[in-house]
């Protein structure tokens, strides 16, 4: 057992994706509160926002892999590919399932003005832009390249 912490302490390519997505999400959190004039807890752990930490995660760990195992190993070819999955995921159906949850919250409002009962909002910012995707594969390129060694 003291071997696996031992392993996942040293494991370089963790920690620096780790914090790929730590700088992403607290630029997020910064601009909110720039834009914002205020503070949103929900910031801390939201998804979708400027820039996007799941893409600057997984853009990460293919740069870290493909540092480490070379950029022609099979490992750099998965998680380019996983890179890729995901990112076209967090742009496409996630910010689909946004604009389902904007119309369903105007439908539920109408309704409420009609007196009919209905208590729960839909989260409505659950994807991303494709600038955010992009501006997030930015940070996660930036952040391996400079600190995976």
């Amino acid at each position: 057992m003291k071997e696996f912490w031992a392993q996942v302490l040293n494991n370089r390519a963790l920690w620096v994706t780790l914090l790929s997505w730590f700088i992403a999400q607290g630029a997020k959190i910064i601009i909110g509160v720039c834009s914002k004039k205020k503070f949103n807890f929900s910031w801390i752990l939201g998804t979708g926002g400027m820039p996007s930490s799941h893409s600057a995660a997984v853009v990460s760990l293919a740069i870290c892999i493909g540092k480490g195992l070379g950029f022609n190993s099979p490992f750099f070819a998965l998680s380019t590919i996983f890179a890729l999955v995901t990112m076209f995921d967090a742009q496409t159906w996630r910010r689909s399932v946004g604009a389902q949850a904007k119309i369903l919250n105007r439908m539920m409002g109408d309704l409420q003005e009609n007196k009919k009962p209905i208590d729960e909002r839909l989260r409505e910012l659950v994807g991303h832009t494709p600038i955010e995707v992009f501006v997030g594969a930015i940070v996660g390129v930036v952040v391996a390249l400079l600190l995976y060694k």
